[in-house]
This record gives structure tokens, sequence and C-alpha cells, in this order.
């Protein structure tokens, strides 16, 4: 199996490592516009070979986009034009444009739209590593428009990264991702913006932050080059899903200013179900991650 990774940060990096350490990958050739990132995958092993993109296409059997959503857009055209028999899969957080730009291409169903929702908020070959992808989970988008043998193929290769698949509608992704993926981002912006503003007129302020802050805008950190084509794509759902958010956050501003105790502690209260929700989500990634090592060990 020779695999090819087109963008050698964090993700394509990380997916490198594990698909070779894994096993499933017998070669994996990289691919990067940035010269340094190409430099740095092959000096740190997280590739076998650097080629350029036509001759990576046209060498594998799997190739696997891990770029920003709108350099995506414009590459896989170009991709699915190389391609014979390969299957090709993309990584981005939105899935409906996509999708809908590959509608009447010929070799559609040998593609195979994909989300891993895994991820930290640094950047760069640097920042890959193994285990990224233990126990999380992995969203196939639209199974019926891609062959079985495609759709196989990136399910095995999800499950060799430890990861459990889901298969979901591409509108009903970029739906659910506004909520969990893309509107966190922008609380830790928007939090980091404030404070910021803030710091500016009293430079101690961050000596008073800690464990709870730093974890609220570690999202923060995260690259413009990759958020801000994602908030575009979907900004339909996103500008819903702020509005929620905007509400939420007028609840609580209104409930202090009146003194309205009960009323914060309802909303806090109805917060706190989210732990439910979170133990459940560790429970099936601990159990995602035991049937992979025991499928890995048999």
């Amino acid at each position: 199996m020779i695999v090819s990774v087109i963008g050698l940060g964090l993700i394509g990096g990380s997916i490198a490592i594990d698909l070779k350490k894994n096993g499933f990958a017998d070669k994996v050739i990289g691919v990067d516009n940035n010269p340094m990132h190409a430099h740095t995958a092959k000096k740190l092993n997280i590739v076998d070979q650097i080629q350029d993109l036509k001759t990576a296409v046209t060498s594998s059997h799997l190739v696997i986009l891990a770029i920003p959503v709108n350099a995506c857009l414009k590459a896989l055209p170009q991709i699915m034009d190389l391609i014979d028999q390969q299957i090709v899969t993309d990584l981005g957080s939105t899935k409906e444009e996509l999708i809908n730009s590959l509608s009447n291409h010929p070799k559609r169903k040998q593609f195979v739209p994909a989300h891993p929702m895994a991820g930290t908020e640094f950047s760069g070959p640097q920042a890959a590593h193994s285990g990224l992808f233990d126990g999380k989970c992995s969203i196939i988008c639209n199974p019926e428009d891609s062959h079985k043998e495609a759709i196989s193929l990136v399910t095995d290769m999800f499950h060799a990264l430890k990861m459990r698949c889901v298969y979901m509608d591409a509108e009903v992704h970029d739906r659910q991702t506004a909520y969990v993926s893309h509107l966190s981002h922008i609380s830790a912006f928007a939090l980091s913006l404030t404070v910021l503003h803030k710091e500016k007129k009293d430079k101690h302020i961050f000596e008073l932050a800690s464990g709870g802050f730093d974890s609220t805008v570690r999202l923060a950190k995260s690259s413009a080059e990759m958020w801000t084509p994602i908030f575009k794509q979907n900004k339909k759902n996103i500008t819903k899903v702020l509005q929620k958010y905007i509400d939420t956050l007028q609840q609580f501003k209104d409930s202090i200013e009146n003194d309205d105790l009960k009323g914060v502690d309802n909303l806090i209260n109805e917060a706190n179900d989210i732990r439910r929700v979170l133990d459940q989500k560790e429970k099936n990634e601990m159990e995602t991650l035991k049937n992979a090592e025991k499928t890995i060990r048999a």
C-alpha cells in the first residue's frame, strides 16, 4: 500500500506517522507547497519520500488531502483529473461545498469525503505525533455517492488509526460541526481578544490567569490560515449557531445584571449536564481504542 499525504502539518503528518506505524501503509509519500514543511517532514521521518503532486498522486493507491478547506476546494478537481484507479479522501472540517464542487466529475465515486474529529491548537510538521487519533471519531460523508471499495479502504484506514467511523450526510455534518468545533474556536478567539484589549491598559492581568483561563483560550492559538476559510465555507450554519450563543450570553448578562441568582443557578445547573455527555464520549473513545488494539494484535 502506497499512500500520498498532501499537506504535512499536524493532521497530515500525524496520519502519515501512524499509518506506517500501524502497518496500513508500506510507503508514505509527502507533498507540501511549503519547502520547509516538506524538508522537516522528511528529516523527522514522517514520510518516506517527498514528491511533486502529479508524481505522488499517480504513484499511490490512496491519496489523502490534509490541507486547508479553501486549498482543498482548488486542488481536489486537479487531483481527480490525475487519478486512474486511485482512491482519494480529504480531512477537511467542512464538507457540503467541497462535495458539490465535485458532483459532476466522472471519477466522483473514487472520492470519499471524511473528517477525523481530532486535532490540537498547534500546526506544522513539528506538531505531528503518534496517537493523535486514538479512540476518536471520524465522519465519512455521503457514503452512497462513493464506490463501496473506496468506502471500505478509507474505513480501514481510520480503523488503522484506532478511530471509529460514523456515516453522515454532508449538510448534517456541517451543521453539527458548527456547534461542537467551529463555535468553540470562535469563543476562544473572542475571549482572547477581550482580555488582550484589557491587557493594553493593565499589563498585570495575565499574572492572574491560571488553568481555567489557559484551557479556555487554548484554541485561540489556532491559525487563521486554517480557520478563516472554514468560517467562510460554513457561514450559513456558523451564523445561526453564533446567534444562539449570543442569546445565551445575553441570558447570563441579564440574570447577573438583575441580581437574579436563581436564574444564574438554573443556567449553571443546566450547563452542568455537559458532564454526562463528555463522560459518555470518553467511554466511547476508550471502547474504540480497546477494540482497535484487539484488532491490531489479532
